[in-house]
């Protein structure tokens, strides 16, 4: 899933924000585009190569956070007539834009993804292309990739079939307010159809086993002219609206494994001794797990609401670590096609304007359903685009964290010796002492040191140890 942005707001010669530059400067963060990028990008804006087939009579809508602006996907759902339904899921054609071994091409490999920081983001491509021209923003026209997905009445695939096409998108929705509509019964037909295909693609994911973990997600937001931190838990749509880029994923996968040739987003099984632990978390949480019970099944019953639980979801991530990109081609499929979270083969296709592979995943699946080789500049490609995902993802993720420590430290400066309700939520197994606490409020998730073993999953009142914004640490200890 894209990442959500982060805000702030304050002097630009403010401490926080002296501490960001000096991260992306750490992490060698390219900021400006070249000269030659950005004139690129402007004329692409201005003349993409255009599809012949025009779908603008699709009445598509997008769900994005509320400020967001560039937008990979948009939507419209129907029922058959034959029953069942229609998923039509258009994605920007970002190769109607970028010409391979170009400028634009060029900085795209060597910038990966686009990433996002508190008080800037730094995109993937130009936004003359990725918040313009390629964005499928309400009332624009432009070139797409457009998704046309058959399910049964239980929300199975039955058909697939992938073109490009011209689209316009008619409506620009979030979150809340699909929320709201369908939950009020005011939300027209393609709209309420998100609930239905959502909620039956979950009962599909927990039907093959299937892993969506329910974690509430700590952001940086805009608040009363500052910043703080807060906790969002995720909204039944945002799980509707995920179902949706997960089956195109699936999709995406099948075609690739057929045709031969592809690039998917993988990652094993974990190891027994990774859930023989989770299985020793559960019982130090006084959480029920019957060795008849799978993980999935057993995950899909927790309340993140419930302290145990949401430590226990916390460590359920560890069993997600080691997701990489995995390519084929020539027919030599691998051995190991499956992501273990969706318990199934999947690829990332859906978000090209934040994401390098999914530009080069289109294309294999355009190919494969046109029964064509792949482009040249596709395959040329390929073989180096696990490791530039793999170091991409790495610095995507490094900011992340970093971001939220710094905004940590910075909001609690001044609070040190302060006593704070918290929950534990992780304790190292080698370190019993050390672990990790989650504060009610303000939103903190940071690292606890104590003289004795840890209460995993327990209320603890905690003592403010330690807040530097230079070195972007936070650390509590038992109260």
């Amino acid at each position: 899933m894209p990442r959500r942005h982060l805000r702030m707001t304050g002097a630009a010669d403010a401490p926080l924000r002296a501490a960001l530059r000096a991260l992306r400067t750490e992490l060698d963060v390219p900021e400006e585009f070249p000269a030659a990028v950005l004139a690129e990008a402007e004329q692409a804006a201005a003349s993409p190569r255009l599809p012949g087939h025009d779908a603008t009579d699709l009445p598509l809508f997008t769900v994005d956070p509320p400020t967001s602006v560039d937008l990979d996907q948009a939507m419209h759902l129907a029922r058959r007539k034959s029953g069942g339904f229609r998923v039509s899921y258009a994605i920007a054609d970002v190769a109607a834009y970028v010409t391979p071994g170009g400028p634009l091409d060029d900085e795209a490999h060597r910038r990966v993804t686009t990433l996002y920081f508190p008080d800037e983001k730094v995109p993937l491509h130009p936004t003359s292309l990725s918040e313009g021209a390629a964005s499928l923003l309400p009332g624009q026209t432009c070139p797409a990739v457009l998704w046309t997905i058959d399910l049964d009445a239980d929300g199975r695939t039955e058909r697939t079939d992938v073109r490009r096409a011209l689209v316009r998108s008619r409506a620009k929705l979030d979150y809340e307010g699909v929320q709201r509509a369908v939950d009020g019964g005011t939300a027209e037909e393609s709209v309420a159809l998100l609930r239905d295909i959502g909620e039956l693609r979950e009962e599909r994911e927990a039907d093959r086993g299937g892993i969506s973990l329910d974690v509430p997600e700590q952001q940086v937001v805009e608040r009363d002219g500052t910043y703080e931190l807060a906790f969002r838990a995720p909204l039944p749509a945002d799980g509707w609206n995920a179902q949706i880029s997960l089956l195109t994923g699936m999709a995406a996968a099948e075609l690739m494994i057929a045709s031969g040739t592809g690039v998917l987003r993988t990652l094993p099984t974990a190891p027994d001794g990774a859930v023989a632990r989770l299985r020793r978390t559960a019982k130090a949480l006084d959480i029920d797990w019957p060795h008849h019970v799978s993980y999935a099944r057993l995950v899909r019953s927790l309340d993140a609401r419930r302290p145990h639980h949401a430590a226990f979801l916390q460590e359920c991530t560890t069993l997600l670590r080691g997701a990489g990109y995995t390519v084929f081609a020539h027919g030599e499929v691998p051995e190991l096609t499956t992501h273990a979270a969706v318990a199934a083969p999947y690829a990332h296709c859906t978000a090209p304007l934040r994401r390098l592979v999914d530009r080069y995943a289109s294309e294999l699946c355009l190919a494969a359903c046109a029964d064509a080789p792949p482009p040249e500049w596709v395959l040329a490609a390929l073989g180096e685009l696990p490791k530039e995902m793999a170091d991409g993802t790495r610095r995507g993720n490094t900011v992340e964290r970093e971001c939220v420590d710094l905004v940590e430290a910075a909001l609690l400066k001044d609070r040190v010796g302060e006593i704070f309700d918290a929950v534990v939520v992780d304790v190292k197994e080698r370190e019993p002492a050390v672990g990790t606490v989650q504060l009610a409020e303000p939103a903190v998730v940071a690292r606890i040191e104590g003289s004795s073993r840890l209460p995993l999953g327990e209320r603890l009142r905690v003592r403010l140890a330690r807040a530097d914004p230079g070195t972007a640490k936070v650390q509590f200890a038992p109260a």
